[in-house]
């Protein structure tokens, strides 16, 4: 076992790993390590020691795993935090940290809000809500779509809490009265995770909720995203073409920034350009040209699409159609010879077309550009060995814009009559999802809480 004596920071410095029994000391080492430590450690425990030299890979995982379970609960350190803390001076005290497994740091805030974003990261939490109240904070997670109390400290230290968060983030400390959006990137271990920030006054302080992005969570292959065969071959007929808007539908976290990404992944070979425009980058993939939306300097996803479009692309990605400039600019790219993927909030897959004619989108245009439109959302799945469940998986459905459908939006027929045509084969998000209960894969009762967050 690793002895508590030696830090993370120790070892990572020192590039060592101790492993102290009761008659002796394995130190895993790489290259890099310093003699002098060894030295040190010999003289502590005057113990035999044996060295054991591993490359960086090795040793970077095996100090994380060493480390990773032992940082000490959020429950249990906001419990040590008591009434005479002194707030004042423990705000002066508040370093980035950028690792969160490298604390070397006493301070009991600073620790607590450590451990609330390493728990959140290993339980595989989205979002993490602090919220203050007259006597206490909560602080919540939402696991698997579902948010449940984790802690409950004093609302005398959330001004910490706050302040912690906003120079981790390169928020402005002295501003309470307006919300403020920010990012930061941690890690945890080898783990890197992204964390969009927002921060909004409220009658008992500032709300926070802190959007969690694991880059080692994200399974970018289609065929783990829960699509039917059928669907998983239109979807992949569709990706294939030349021109033309693939448009994904749902709620926010519902899926469809994974659906368009493992899209991106699927055409990604090297041989076509593909661009995107997107608020934020959740993902990094290589081989991809990715764009941030930048409000504050005026690059809107309109402005980000117009100059993508001069970079000569084959294959473009919009984050959002949020109004009509940006859906004329993608319909005009997908006529003149480029497929555009993108997401639009409406709640199935024929509310975007009639979402599309509201915003002021000629029918006409409609018709011609779009191929196909996928609407989904997350479902709890059942986990084959505890019979709990835990996880998700996406429910679907499609319509691929044939030419029934075509004539229906040139004579703008409503949303009825199309879904009419669409669902003849009964391909609907209640029938997806009545599948994958039948298969194991996910409770009747998941299936209708979803479902009615849908109705």
């Amino acid at each position: 076992m690793v002895d508590k004596e030696f830090t993370y920071k120790f070892c990572k410095d020192n590039q060592l790993l101790p492993e102290v029994s009761s008659d002796s000391i394995l130190i895993f080492h790489t290259n890099d390590c310093d003699i002098n430590a060894i030295a040190h450690i010999q003289s502590k425990y005057k113990l035999p020691i044996e060295t054991k030299q591993i490359n960086f890979s090795e040793f970077n995982k095996k100090l994380s795993e060493s480390y990773s379970d032992k940082t000490q609960s959020s429950e249990s350190l906001a419990e040590n935090i008591h009434e005479d803390v002194d707030l004042d001076s423990l705000v002066l005290d508040l370093p980035k940290t950028e690792d969160l497994l490298d604390d070397s740091t006493d301070s009991p805030v600073i620790r607590l809000i450590n451990a609330i974003l390493s728990e959140a990261i290993k339980d595989g939490a989205s979002d993490i809500h602090i919220e203050p109240y007259e006597e206490n904070l909560i602080i919540r997670f939402r696991t698997d779509g579902i948010l449940k109390e984790k802690i409950r400290p004093s609302s005398r230290i959330a001004p910490l809490l706050n302040a912690r968060i906003k120079i981790m983030s390169n928020l402005d400390i002295a501003e309470r009265r307006i919300p403020q959006d920010g990012r930061m990137s941690l890690k945890l271990g080898e783990r890197w995770v992204d964390i969009r920030v927002s921060i909004l006054p409220s009658s008992y302080g500032e709300r926070i909720v802190l959007r969690l992005l694991d880059k080692a969570d994200s399974s970018l292959d289609l065929k783990e995203l829960g699509m039917t065969e059928s669907l998983l071959k239109n979807y992949k007929n569709e990706l294939k073409n030349n021109s033309g808007i693939i448009l994904v539908t749902g709620p926010t976290g519902s899926g469809k920034t994974t659906t368009l990404y493992s899209g991106l992944n699927f055409l990604n070979d090297q041989t076509r350009n593909i661009l995107t425009v997107e608020d934020p980058i959740e993902y990094a993939i290589e081989g991809v040209g990715q764009t941030q939306v930048n409000n504050r300097v005026g690059l809107t996803f309109e402005k980000g699409l117009r100059a993508i479009l001069r970079q000569d692309p084959d294959i473009v990605m919009v984050g959002e159609i949020r109004d009509k400039e940006t859906a004329d600019i993608a319909i005009q790219a997908s006529l003149t010879g480029h497929l555009v993927l993108s997401t639009i909030h409406t709640n199935d897959s024929v509310g975007a077309i009639t979402r599309l004619i509201d915003m002021g989108v000629e029918p006409y245009l409609i018709a011609s550009s779009l191929r196909m439109v996928i609407a989904q959302r997350l479902v709890r799945k059942i986990d084959t060995v505890s019979q709990e469940l835990s996880g998700r998986i996406g429910i679907f459905e499609s319509i691929l814009i044939n030419d029934d459908i075509k004539e229906q939006i040139h004579n703008k027929g409503s949303e009825n009559e199309i879904k009419n045509i669409a669902f003849k084969n009964n391909n609907t998000l209640e029938l997806d999802g009545q599948e994958k209960v039948t298969s194991g894969l996910t409770t009747e009762d998941e299936l209708r809480r979803v479902l009615q967050e849908k109705n």
